[in-house]
C-alpha cells in the first residue's frame, strides 16, 4: 500500500472532487467507509447530494471557523490523504478499508485514539482499489494537530497493514533516494520528444561529472563547458562558493525562462558541500598515474574492483558505503569508454544502481581514494579494441553488484537491494554481448592436446567440484588459452585456479569456465609471487580455512536466482 499525503485550503473542493463521478470517470460509486463520529452525512448515499454534501462541509469546517474567529486557524487547514492498495492485491471491504483509515488517522496525529478532541475526518471509496481521507486539521479544543513526519508514520503503519492483511508488501525506501519529476516534469519531456525529464538528464550529467574531477573548481568548470547546459554559481558575501545551480537550454517556463535545479534537488549526495566533501576527501596523494605493476589503468581498475567484495563484508560500514557510491562513479564514466553498441545497457546500469549509491549509513569517502584515482586512470585511456580488457573488468563489476545486494539486503535496505539487482540484469546482458569476441579469439589460440590435459588435471586437483563442468562448458578452450599464457608469464596455473575459485564459489556459475577465464587473465597481469611470497600466501590461505567465519558472512540470505553467475 502506498499513501500520498497533501494540504489545502478548500474542504468544499476536496469533498466536490471526492465525489464527482462526471469529470472523473474512474470515480465509482463514491460513499463513505468511516467518518469521525460515524454519523457523518454521506452525499454518496443520500437523496438529496447537494444538501448532504454542503452538510458535510459544514460538520468538517465546524472547528475551523470557529479558531478562525479566534485568529488561531492555520492557512491550509485541509489535510487529505489517499490509500492505494497494489494491482496484485485482494479487493478490500468497507469495513477493512474503515479499519486501515482508522489506523492512520491514529498512527499521523490527525485523531488519535481514544482522544475526544480529534480532528474531524471522513474516508472516501470512490473506486475498488484506494480510498481517501478527508480531514481539516483544528482539534475540539481549537489548536492545529500535530501531525509532523505523518508520511513516515503512515507508511510505517501500512507496512504493518500489509503483513496483517496478508497484502502485497511494498519496496520501502530510507528518505535516500533523489526526488522524482513531478508529472508536470514528465509532461513537459513527452512534449518535447525527450526520453527523460530535464531534472533526471541533468543528475546524470552532474553525477558523471563529479566522478570525472578531482576538484571542485574542475567539476565547476566541466559543468559549464557541457552542451545544452547552463550553470550559475552562487556565492557567500565572503567570496567562496555556496552552491550551484543547472539548467538545460530546452526546458523552459511559460515566460522562456530556464528551470533551474540547484544540486540538491537533483540528488541527496549533488548537493556543493557533499560534493566538495567527496572530491577533497579522495583527492589523489600522487601523481595519478597508474600503479607501475599493471599493464594498464584497466587492469589496475579492475584490481580495485575487486577488492571492493572484501570491503563490504567488513564491519565497518562507512568505509563499505564509500566504496558503493565510488562503485556508482565507476558505473557512470563506463558508457563513456565503451563501444557504441554497449553504452545502453551500460547507461542503465549506471541509472539503476545511482539509487544503491545511497543508504542511512554515512560514507567516509577517504576510504575509497584508490578506487576513485582508478576511475580518473580509466578516463585517461580508452579500452583496447580487442575487447579482453573491458570484459574482464565487466567480469570485475558484476561481482561488486553481486556483493552490494547482498550488503544491503544484510541491513533491510530494500529499494538500494531492488536496485541493485537490476543493476545486474544490465551488466550481464551487457558483459553477454561484450565477451563474445574475446573469448572466440582465445579460443582460436587453443594449446596442442597435450597441454590441455595437462590444464584438465590442474582443474581436477584445483576445484575438483567442478571440474566436469568446466571441462564440459563452451568456453573450456578459451580458459586453457588463458592458463597457457599465464603459465608461459611465469604464473604456477593450478594456484592460479585456486585463487580464481577462492573470489567467489562457482555453485552457482551457469558458464564457470568463462568465469575462470577473465579471473584467470586478471590474476596473470600481477608480477609473478617470489618463492617467500608463494609460502606467505600458503600459510595465510591454510589460516583463512581453519578460522571461524565473520558474523556478517554466516548471517548472509539465501542468494536470490537474480545473482546467478553468467
Amino acid at each position: 500500500m502506498i499513501a500520498k499525503i497533501s494540504s489545502g485550503k478548500d474542504t468544499a473542493g476536496l469533498i466536490r472532487y471526492l465525489f464527482d463521478t462526471k469529470k472523473a470517470k474512474d470515480h465509482t460509486d463514491p460513499h463513505l467507509v468511516a467518518s469521525w463520529d460515524g454519523f457523518a452525512p454521506d452525499p454518496g448515499r443520500s437523496d438529496d447530494f447537494a444538501i448532504a454534501k454542503k452538510l458535510l462541509v459544514a460538520d468538517l469546517d465546524l472547528r475551523v471557523k470557529q479558531a478562525r474567529q479566534l485568529g488561531r486557524a492555520p492557512e491550509r487547514h485541509v489535510w487529505h490523504c489517499s490509500i492505494r492498495a497494489a494491482p496484485e492485491d485482494r479487493t478490500l471491504s468497507d469495513e477493512e478499508w474503515a479499519d486501515i483509515t482508522r489506523r492512520i488517522i491514529t498512527a499521523t496525529g490527525i485523531a488519535p485514539d481514544g482522544d475526544p478532541d480529534g480532528c474531524r475526518w471522513v474516508a472516501v471509496r470512490h473506486a475498488p482499489d484506494h480510498i481517501h481521507i478527508a480531514a481539516t486539521k483544528v482539534r475540539g479544543d481549537l489548536r492545529t494537530a500535530r501531525h509532523w513526519n505523518d508520511y513516515l508514520t503512515a507508511d510505517r503503519e501500512l507496512a504493518t497493514i500489509e503483513k496483517e492483511y496478508g497484502l502485497f508488501q511494498v519496496t520501502r525506501g530510507d528518505r535516500t533516494a533523489a526526488k522524482r519529476p513531478t508529472r508536470a516534469e514528465q509532461e513537459k519531456a513527452r512534449r518535447q520528444g525527450q526520453d527523460k525529464p530535464a531534472r533526471e538528464r541533468l543528475r546524470t550529467i552532474v553525477r558523471t561529472a563529479v566522478a570525472a574531477t578531482t576538484s571542485t573548481e574542475e567539476f565547476i568548470r566541466l559543468l559549464s563547458h557541457t552542451d545544452g547546459m547552463l550553470v550559475e554559481v552562487v556565492y557567500f558575501p565572503s567570496g567562496d562558493v555556496r552552491g550551484y545551480k543547472v539548467a538545460s537550454k530546452d526546458t523552459t517556463t511559460a515566460d522562456n525562462e530556464p528551470v533551474w535545479f540547484s544540486g540538491s534537488e537533483l540528488a541527496p549526495d549533488l548537493s556543493f558541500p557533499k560534493i566538495r566533501e567527496r572530491l577533497e576527501s579522495t583527492a589523489p596523494q600522487s601523481s595519478g598515474r597508474p600503479d607501475r605493476h599493471w599493464a594498464s589503468p584497466w587492469h589496475q581498475a579492475a584490481a580495485s574492483a575487486e577488492r571492493i567484495p572484501r570491503h563490504l563484508d567488513q564491519a565497518d560500514g562507512e568505509a563499505a558505503q564509500a566504496h558503493l557510491a565510488a562503485f556508482g562513479e565507476v558505473l557512470d564514466v563506463l558508457p563513456f569508454l565503451a563501444p557504441h553498441a554497449l553504452r545502453p545497457r551500460l547507461q542503465e546500469a549506471a541509472a539503476a544502481f545511482e539509487r544503491a549509491t545511497r543508504s542511512r549509513v554515512q560514507a567516509e569517502h577517504h576510504h575509497a581514494r584508490a578506487l576513485r584515482g582508478a576511475v580518473r586512470a580509466l578516463l585517461r585511456e580508452p579500452a583496447p579494441r580487442d575487447g579482453t580488457a573491458l570484459t574482464m573488468f565487466l567480469d570485475a563489476v558484476i561481482l561488486v553488484a553481486i556483493a552490494a545486494a547482498r550488503w544491503h539486503q544484510l541491513r533491510h535496505h530494500d529499494q538500494q537491494v531492488a536496485a541493485a539487482h537490476q543493476t545486474l540484469l544490465h551488466l550481464q546482458a551487457a558483459y553477454d554481448q561484450a565477451a563474445a569476441a574475446p573469448l572466440a579469439a582465445l579460443a582460436q589460440r587453443r594449446p596442442p592436446q597435450q597441454t590441455v590435459d595437462r590444464h584438465i588435471h590442474h582443474i581436477r586437483r584445483a576445484v575438483p567440484d567442478h571440474a566436469e563442468h568446466i571441462i564440459e562448458d563452451p568456453a573450456f578452450d578459451a580458459l586453457t588459452s588463458a592458463l597457457t599464457e599465464a603459465e608461459a608469464a611465469g604464473h604456477d596455473p593450478e594456484r592460479l585456479l585456486q585463487q580464481a575459485a577462492d573470489q567467489r564459489a562457482l555453485d552457482d556459475a551457469h558458464h564457470p569456465a568463462r568465469v575462470l577465464t577473465w579471473r584467470i587473465q586478471r590474476l596473470s597481469t600481477r608480477p609473478v609471487p617470489s618463492a617467500r611470497a608463494r609460502a606467505a600466501q600458503a600459510r595465510s590461505t591454510a589460516q583463512r580455512s581453519s578460522a571461524p567465519l565473520h558474523p556478517a558472512a554466516t548471517a548472509l540470505p539465501p542468494q536470490s536466482t537474480q545473482d546467478r553467475r553468467r
